[in-house]
């Protein structure tokens, strides 16, 4: 499963950086837009199977709950964790001059704003109990993320360059737009099809080893979920396309913290307790911690993203030793 969901990664990468070429986007579009809601498909899936397969309602709610919020946790910390490994790891191997993220501030510093917005927004649902006060808050969050993709297509920026040949047509130096979807389509498959069997993999793992449900849905099921963004965005800081990279993550928050909510506090109950609101402590902590680091600064050290490491240990011991 790891290997199918590599090789999607790789064909996906490829795959729309074209589609972002023919469509005239930025990179900055493209990674966090384009990017983050394809590789946004297999953690969106699962707590939309939780509430309607669940043969225990409850379980299900439970899952659901805990896939949203875990999403936005492993981003946040585990993801960018390994973008400043990899930012390390590539500059000790001489791919890279500097052990640092060429970053555009501007577009990092909006998604982050953007998220710490969005998702502060979304846990205040947790806190009310009128069905039509959750309404208006699923509705604010539609709103956020329209404001969002908005702003970051009209907002200027370089667009995709050195791009590589497209690997369903590697001898067309223009391969037409059906070629590009093709290629886009086949990878968004065969990486939800890799994401849902390492998923069922891990989930088999936690139960011979008894692992409760909402660990599983917290803490396992988006680290196997989010393994998509983490590979592509490695894939980018490889090849110095920095902006895709960071993009990738920090679009893939926003998303998670506005789009996917509205699917927990509509369906569910969204009562969360007191790991669920650690897990939201860490994970505004730690987004904020990068924010206060970004400043004006168009190089980010490798160091910053890694805090993110951190931030996910102190969780993973509060889980393990509570």
């Amino acid at each position: 499963s790891f290997v199918l969901i590599l090789l999607a990664a790789e064909l996906f990468t490829n795959g729309v950086e074209w589609l972002g070429d023919k469509l005239n986007l930025t990179q900055g579009a493209v990674g966090s837009i384009l990017a983050a809601i394809g590789t946004a498909l297999p953690e969106t899936i699962i707590p939309i199977l939780a509430i309607f397969l669940a043969r225990d309602k409850a379980l299900g709610h439970e899952i659901s709950t805990g896939a949203i919020l875990g999403a936005p946790l492993m981003l946040s910390t585990i993801a960018m964790a390994v973008m400043g490994a990899s930012i390390f790891a590539f500059h000790k191997m001489g791919r890279r001059e500097f052990p640092a993220a060429e970053i555009n501030n501007p577009h990092m510093r909006r998604d982050l704003i953007f998220f710490l917005a969005a998702f502060s927004v979304a846990v205040s649902a947790s806190f009310l109990q009128s069905l039509w006060l959750k309404w208006l808050i699923a509705l604010v969050l539609a709103g956020i993320y329209a404001v969002y993709v908005y702003q970051t297509l009209k907002h200027p920026g370089e667009g995709v360059e050195d791009l590589s040949p497209l690997y369903i047509a590697k001898k067309n130096d223009n391969p037409n737009m059906a070629l590009v979807v093709v290629q886009v389509t086949a990878a968004l498959v065969l990486m939800i099809f890799g994401a849902k069997v390492f998923v069922n993999q891990v989930e088999a793992i936690a139960a011979h080893f008894k692992v409760s449900a909402m660990v599983l849905a917290l803490i396992i099921a988006p680290l196997a979920t989010e393994l998509p963004e983490k590979l592509n965005s490695v894939i980018w800081l490889k090849v110095r396309k920095d902006t895709l990279a960071v993009g990738n993550i920090t679009g893939a928050m926003v998303f998670q913290s506005s789009v996917i909510p509205i699917v927990g506090i509509l369906l569910t109950e969204w009562k969360l307790g007191t790991v669920e609101y650690v897990s939201i402590a860490i994970t505004l902590a730690s987004s904020i911690c990068i924010l206060l680091f970004l400043g004006s600064k168009s190089r980010l050290p490798y160091g910053v993203f890694a805090l993110g490491g951190l931030f996910y240990a102190a969780f993973f011991a509060y889980v393990i030793y509570r």
